[in-house]
């Protein structure tokens, strides 16, 4: 405890490595307690609020533990910022040195092997993607680490990386002609030689699935497991531990077949027709889904004969381009890599349809192009329990947002944690006086049909006092379709919408303009860092409850329903009591910012559960009075750019 008392004193080691270090009381108390946890060998949730600085409040006891340490996080973008820019900062201030090493999905890096194949099949390419593979193959002469991150002008997007990367279905393992030079193995090598492994909650469950399964683990035991950014990982656990199909897999693998066929198999007509058959029945049967854009319930499926038509003609054509590919594959490994992967998606889709067992959902998802047919656990909470007694390790989940009116029953229920330590520090940050709560009198109901033209009224004030540098949140991409004509026309300010260009790139311009007003959905909720002036107003349009006509959501409810219990007040508010969290989380990034939240939801007066949303937000001032959010905002008038 006295070392971790100079490391976080004013005069300590962090102090002579960050500029402008500034000692927290909230930073040294939770890396207390996640030191006496790693001690004791007692699992922690550690909720802290924005600003008390947790990633050194895990990252300093967890190292100082000399215990070797995986830390999850919730994004690649995370993950990349604590191995290249805190990771390094604490080498220097720590005396004992440690090796860290970075491991993501192997999506994330580059195939050689795989690359060589596509430059040399006779696919061919549009002109694009032409100047996109020859941008990846000059790249991989002379990257060292292969991680698809390092190359800035091929977007991540971009179709052509599913040629240039390889999935567990495709990879040649030890038979690669490329395996000495593997980067995906030479990452998993120094993950497995690392004191301190930064991975992600998906590579954290794709392990955890894959040992499920009785393969071997690509991450190495560790003594103590951080998990950050935790309240994401039930999401993510839910989704690796069920089964996905989608028409994406179908056509890669008829593709991959294509390039094999040419490659080494001409002499078998039959397969590359089955291939080519097989892409044919999986647009048929996504144009048997309609136009309509949705997530629905697998009985709406079994009622639509067209579409399990559709489905059963898949499934045919899937078996016999595996039969093919059987009689194929002893020519070369790529071809008998092609019919494990064809004979692994007959079971699959097998799975799927023939599933009757009351533990899992089965829903769809129709996209754009393509469509996804999944089976989800009901439960997870049983599950993970297994996950963390197969790792004896002390188990650390932190977060900005792991409690609910002070309550940490949702989430240890949710990943079946039985009594955990739990301890929460709130922000270090002078809400009071920073920040103003305005929810205003005469709001419509969020289910009239003309709420958002009705809300926009009131949000036109609070825009013109903020002279933009907005954040408006929505609950739905419609609402946000709606808003957006709506504002249009309205306002002085550059109005900046999610889906007119990539997230990081609108987000960039946002902090350029720095009198902009950003429309946004979940993916803004979230996980946004914008200090300074350009965000000063964060508005949502409704409390964030999860649509009830969610298949797997209304699954879950449903079986607590069964089970005896309250859906409502024991998932549904939790979940979006969180969620709002999250939202204002974005307004006050540090000490000298300063902003109005805005609520546009008068059910936070007047239900009873409102109290419970405001329970969990920050101590600040409240109004119903446009004029205070007038005053609040004048004080710093003189200071603001003008409207453009």
């Amino acid at each position: 405890m006295t070392e971790l008392t100079s490391f976080f004193s004013h005069d300590g080691v962090l102090a002579a490595v960050i500029d402008g270090y500034q000692p927290r009381d909230s930073q040294l108390e939770m890396a207390r307690a996640i030191q006496s946890a790693i001690t004791d060998r007692q699992h922690l949730l550690a909720e802290a609020g924005t600003g008390t600085g947790k990633t050194f409040a895990y990252l300093v006891p967890a190292i100082l533990s000399g215990q070797k340490v995986i830390v999850s996080t919730g994004t690649k973008n995370l993950q990349d910022q604590l191995f290249n820019k805190d990771l390094p900062l604490l080498r220097k201030a720590v005396k004992t040195p440690f090796m860290a090493a970075l491991l993501k999905g192997r999506s994330n890096y580059l195939c050689t092997y795989r690359l060589k194949n596509a430059l040399t099949s006779n696919l061919g390419f549009s002109k694009e993607d032409a100047v996109d593979i020859s941008k990846i193959n000059a790249w991989g002469k002379h990257t060292q680490t292969g991680d698809i991150a390092d190359i800035a002008d091929v977007p991540e997007a971009s179709p052509v990386w599913y040629l240039a990367t390889s999935t567990v279905e495709n990879c040649l393992g030890q038979d690669c002609p490329d395996y000495a030079e593997c980067f995906l193995v030479k990452a998993r090598k120094k993950a497995q030689e690392a004191e301190v492994l930064v991975v992600n909650h998906h590579l954290l469950c794709a392990d955890w699935s894959i040992r499920d399964s009785g393969f071997g683990e690509l991450l190495p035991n560790a003594e103590v497991v951080v998990i950050d950014e935790a309240h994401q990982l039930a999401d993510t656990a839910s989704n690796f531990l069920g089964t996905h199909i989608g028409a994406k897999q179908l056509n890669d693998l008829a593709q991959d077949s294509l390039i094999e066929y040419f490659k080494d198999a001409t002499d078998i007509p039959a397969l590359r027709a089955a291939a080519e058959e097989l892409e044919h029945e999986v647009k048929d049967l996504r144009l048997a889904f309609g136009m309509e854009l949705k997530r629905g319930e697998w009985q709406e499926l079994e009622s639509n004969p067209k579409i399990m038509a559709g489905l059963q003609a898949v499934k045919d054509q899937l078996q016999r381009l595996a039969a093919q590919l059987e009689l194929a594959s002893v020519k070369t490994k790529g071809l008998e890599t092609c019919f494990k992967r064809a004979d692994e998606l007959v079971q699959q889709v097998k799975t799927i349809l023939d599933d009757h067992s009351g533990k899992w959902i089965r829903w769809y998802e129709v996209h754009r192009k393509t469509f996804t047919l999944s089976r989800t656990p009901l439960d997870i909470a049983g599950e993970f329990r297994l996950f963390m007694q197969h790792h004896k390790a002390t188990w650390i989940f932190t977060s900005a947002t792991l409690s609910v009116a002070g309550r940490f029953d949702h989430f240890a229920n949710n990943l079946g944690l039985d009594q955990p330590r739990s301890q929460s520090w709130g922000s270090p940050f002078d809400y009071a006086n920073q920040s103003l709560f305005y929810h205003p009198k005469g709001l419509p109901q969020p289910n009239e049909p003309n709420f958002i033209p009705l809300i926009v009224e009131f949000v036109l004030p609070v825009l013109q006092a903020s002279k933009g540098r907005a954040f408006f949140l929505f609950t739905s991409h419609r609402a946000l379709q709606q808003a957006e004509k709506l504002l249009q026309n309205k306002l002085p300010y550059p109005l900046l919408v999610q889906g007119s260009r990539p997230k990081a790139q609108l987000l960039e311009q946002f902090k350029k303009a720095g009198n902009a007003v950003l429309l946004g959905t979940s993916s803004f909720w979230e996980g946004v860092d914008v200090r300074g002036e350009a965000l000063s107003c964060v508005i949502i349009d409704k409390l964030p409850f999860s649509s009830p006509g969610d298949p797997v959501l209304k699954a879950r409810l449903d079986a607590m329903a069964k089970q005896g219990k309250n859906p409502f007040f024991e998932y549904q508010i939790p979940a979006a009591v969180i969620a709002l969290r999250q939202g204002i989380g974005r307004l006050i990034r540090d000490e000298n910012d300063r902003g109005v939240l805005m609520v546009c939801d008068p059910r936070l007066l007047k239900r009873s559960y409102g109290q419970m949303f405001l329970d969990s937000v920050p101590p600040m001032k409240r109004t119903r009075d446009i004029a205070d959010v007038q005053a609040f905002f004048a004080e710093r008038s003189e200071a603001l750019p003008t409207g453009t």
